[in-house]
């Protein structure tokens, strides 16, 4: 139920993650099944909903970032390299089966990250009810 409920908080509440993180360091990167082998994190919830205070805080203390996390941040040269590394991640799913095009709409980097991806691979995205306004 711990590792639930800090994921669960880790969507938007960075002072309940930061109270749970304290109390017990290994949750940092501890991941939930929500069923259907969809396995998500404290930085994966975090990722795709676009809270980077609560990524960075997680970062800080020792999560493990991946592809999804760096395109939400808009880590580009990050994302170049997962890529040139394993081109097929362009067609990665994360947790909830979201895609590294929905994380780059969450990125505050003027849609530079958005614009790599699209130059990959050209996706036809629906508005993304978790970008801020």
């Amino acid at each position: 139920m711990l590792v639930q409920d800090f994921v669960i908080f880790a969507h938007s509440d960075l002072p309940m993650v930061q109270r749970l993180l304290t109390r017990q360091p290994a949750l940092v990167n501890a991941t939930i099944d929500w069923g259907g082998g969809d396995w998500e994190s404290a930085l994966g919830a975090a990722s795709h909903m676009g809270r980077r205070d609560i990524a960075e805080y997680l970062l800080a203390h020792g999560a493990r970032i991946d592809i999804f996390c760096a395109t939400m941040m808009g880590l580009i040269d990050v994302v170049k390299t997962f890529l040139t590394l394993q081109p097929a991640l362009i067609d990665a799913k994360g947790p909830h089966g979201f895609t590294l095009h929905f994380h780059a709409q969450l990125a505050d980097d003027g849609g530079k990250i958005l614009d790599f991806l699209q130059s990959i691979k050209k996706v036809d995205l629906p508005p993304n009810p978790f970008r801020k306004k």
